[in-house]
């Protein structure tokens, strides 16, 4: 979002990465943003901004995420195999989260929680459709929905696994999404062979 169509967007991002850092050792609670506004030197325009509080400011900090990944996406061109595309694509959309890890899994808590399952399904639906349209999926049938389903599952698999990754780079986190969309790979090749495979007609039924 642009300071064009919004005076307020470069206070509502530098608040927004303030609350993500103090939500490391605060939660993603009001006293969260309380400090954070402090800490900027804005705390008179912390509801203002987000007036549904934290679970506001989780959904901008997604939806900015996803509108930075889609943009790099992009920028990378169409020289790479959609594959190398969705992988890059995930693995960007994780690197565009803010606050460190510790941010994160609280958020991930906060939206566990029954009252927000559906914002947070929104908000992963958001980030497998951006990374799809930007890696080109033009798909109009089941397969548009099927691609988004399974995206979800390895994106929110992958998500978890780099929670717990202590190795340099996240190395291993990157790994595991490799397999992950082999595994992926593998099963779509699969369906592929079961659709176009025709039972042979016997003599007797000839």
């Amino acid at each position: 979002m642009t300071t064009e169509s919004d005076p307020d967007a470069e206070l509502r991002d530098r608040l927004a990465d303030a609350v993500a850092r103090e939500a490391a050792f605060s939660g993603w609670t009001s006293l969260a943003m309380r400090n954070a506004g402090a800490t900027i030197g804005a705390a008179a325009d912390t509801r203002r901004l987000f007036p549904g509080g934290p679970v506001d400011v989780l959904a901008y900090l997604s939806r900015r995420a996803d509108e930075r990944t889609v943009e790099a996406l992009e920028k990378a061109g169409g020289d790479l195999k959609v594959r190398d595309r969705i992988a890059f694509g995930v693995k960007l959309r994780i690197q565009n989260t803010v606050g460190g890890k510790e941010s994160v899994r609280r958020g991930l808590a906060l939206l566990a929680l029954p009252f927000n399952g559906t914002l947070a399904l929104k908000l992963l639906y958001r980030t497998v459709d951006g990374i799809w349209y930007a890696a080109g999926d033009k798909s109009t049938d089941f397969n548009f929905y099927s691609k988004r389903a399974i995206l979800g599952g390895v994106f929110s698999s992958t998500l978890l696994y780099w929670l717990n990754d202590r190795s340099e780079g996240d190395a291993a986190t990157w790994d595991f999404l490799g397999r992950r969309l082999e595994d992926v790979m593998r099963f779509e090749k699969l369906k592929a062979d079961v659709r176009s495979w025709k039972p042979r007609r016997t003599a007797a039924y000839r």
